[in-house]
């Protein structure tokens, strides 16, 4: 693709919310999206649905651009001498030896991403998901034209609500089935289970499902996918992922990655996606997106626990409570050591109190990072733009406020692009059903007490699938493709080497703190391997990123 001037769209233009099972045919789909965006201009995108991102010049000399609510596709862009250059990679945009962004690296350690708008790379950015460009005589304009509207509705009855719910779920699959046939991941969790089983009751046939697993304790999950596959007699495969696998994909991950990504569950997810393809299929259907729309992530609940003390009397909080745990060595004392925890925490509001478990926060920024890295820096960025994400959604409760914050940093910014990119390395298409049209405008009216109830997660989403699910998927924890990285790192004689090297070339380009790096690697990593691979992850991928992208950076 020729970044500078070729016009390109990924995905077809067509309705919102459409009935059909497809999407709409069109013979030349660039010629809708023009014809859409000189008619319309930016507000075009508002009516659009499914998966897209586009880049369109008119007749005019006008440029647009435009992503997908969720940000699924994605579209980076520069302005160089008054023309707009688009491209679906921001390296397709940088020049030889670009610079890089120090407030990106800076980013990447806060978030394990570069969260949009923002990329790698000097002067190159990514549209945000739900968001549109414009560019008229060498200015662009860059505005949101959809924002999260939950509007929940008090009537319906649950029966009602559970036939709907199925028939959107069909019509989410029909829709995936649109593009040809697909196997699917299976991790026997809530969402890949449906996606399965759905697969199976709209094909009436045995879907391919695949699943991995870790050969690590505490990790491997498989039994649960094969419950759900012995359930929806599906034709299983499986694949144990082992540290070896780790020294192979890193480096094709990094050339496949247009900058630093440090979600370690990419990596498995290739595993899954290179089985399938070894099997001849090119194409895989995911089942992300089902805890951030009905409500399924943990932290729903915690955070529902430390909305209850503001509920409380203003005057015992600051009168009675606050002085008594935090002003006193009273909240010093064992029995008191967890409520004063929890006023601690409580006290500081929404999404600030998110950020109370931010790894690069908890190791200390200054202990972690040079001098002159930090000097550099805004570090107050990454939170200004989560306070503005939090504040955009229009929605009444914290719990759906906490979704749209979600929808953003755990979906568009983390959990789609490491399926994305996974897939796109073993050359397999992916699609997300869950994510559909009608499933996202049926979550933005359930009641919040449907998506938590008391503190039972996702609570209509597990009750419509009763005996549709296995109980023992319903019942499960949650958990996920996990990583044992840690426990690797920290045992495997390959695996931490190469980490360990990674990790003191980060620190000789002037990014990490060299004593940091070598007390993490003989002191901390060993004795909690858990905890610490995290960072010993993401500073690995960085470097590696680095090595292949950017050979000659450094911090002077």
């Amino acid at each position: 693709m020729n970044a500078i001037t070729h016009e390109f769209a990924t995905g077809p233009l067509y309705e919102a919310g459409a009935t059909g099972a497809g999407k709409v045919a069109s013979t030349d789909p660039l010629a809708d999206w023009r014809e859409a965006f000189t008619r319309e201009g930016t507000s075009a995108a508002a009516r659009a649905g499914g998966d897209f991102a586009v880049g369109v010049h008119n007749a005019n000399g006008l440029g647009f651009m435009a992503v997908d609510h969720f940000g699924i596709r994605t579209l980076c862009y520069r302005v160089v001498d008054g023309q707009l250059r688009f491209a679906e990679h921001a390296c397709d945009l940088a020049d030889p030896g670009h610079p890089l962004d120090l407030q990106a690296i800076y980013d990447y350690l806060y978030f394990h991403a570069i969260p949009s708008p923002r990329t790698i790379y000097q002067g190159i950015f990514r549209l945000p998901p739900g968001h549109a460009a414009r560019f008229e005589k060498g200015q662009l304009t860059v505005e949101r034209y959809w924002t999260p509207r939950f509007r929940p509705e008090p009537g319906g009855g649950f029966d009602a609500l559970k036939q709907e719910f199925h028939h959107l779920l069909r019509r989410a699959i029909e829709r995936q089935l649109a593009d040809g046939p697909a196997a699917c991941f299976l991790s026997g969790g809530t969402d890949s289970s449906t996606v399965a089983g759905m697969l199976r009751q709209v094909t009436g046939q045995a879907p391919d499902t695949y699943s991995i697993g870790f050969e690590a304790e505490g990790y491997d999950e498989m039994a649960y996918a094969r419950i759900a596959a012995r359930h929806f007699g599906t034709r299983h495969h499986e694949y144990y992922v082992t540290p070896k696998d780790l020294l192979e994909g890193i480096p094709l991950a990094v050339q496949a990655l247009d900058q630093p990504f440090g979600n370690s569950s990419m990596l498995p997810a290739w595993c899954c996606a290179r089985l399938a393809k070894a099997d001849g299929f090119g194409r895989m259907l995911a089942g992300d997106g089902g805890d951030e729309l009905f409500g399924g992530n943990s932290r729903y609940a915690k955070q529902r626990i430390f909305g209850w003390y503001d509920a409380l009397p203003g005057a015992l909080r600051r009168g009675v409570m606050e002085p008594l745990l935090l002003g006193t060595p009273l909240g010093r004392l064992p029995l008191a050591r967890k409520g004063a925890s929890y006023v601690e925490q409580a006290r500081i509001p929404m999404p600030d109190r998110l950020q109370t478990y931010n790894l690069l926060g908890r190791l200390g920024a200054e202990d972690v990072l040079t001098p002159a890295l930090l000097a550099a820096v805004d570090r107050g960025a990454p939170l200004a733009q989560q306070r503005a994400v939090w504040a955009a959604a229009d929605a009444s409760t914290g719990l759906d406020r906490n979704l749209a914050f979600d929808w953003r940093y755990t979906l568009a910014e983390s959990d789609l692009p490491k399926v994305r990119t996974a897939t796109r390395m073993a050359g397999v298409e992916v699609g997300y059903p869950l994510l559909d049209d009608g499933l996202l405008a049926f979550s933005l009216r359930l009641p919040t007490h449907y998506k938590l109830r008391g503190m039972k997660l996702r609570w209509f989403f597990k009750e419509a699938l009763r005996g549709f699910l296995p109980d023992e998927i319903i019942t499960k924890p949650k958990h996920g493709f996990g990583l044992p990285f840690g426990v690797w790192a920290s045992r495997d004689p390959a695996l931490s080497a190469f980490a360990a090297e990674s990790m003191r070339g980060l620190a000789a380009r002037g990014v990490l703190r060299a004593p940091f790096v070598e007390t993490l690697l003989r002191e901390h990593l060993p004795q909690t391997p858990g905890y610490y691979g995290e960072m010993v992850w993401i500073s690995m991928m960085l470097e590696q990123w680095l090595q292949h992208h950017a050979p000659g950076f450094r911090i002077d």
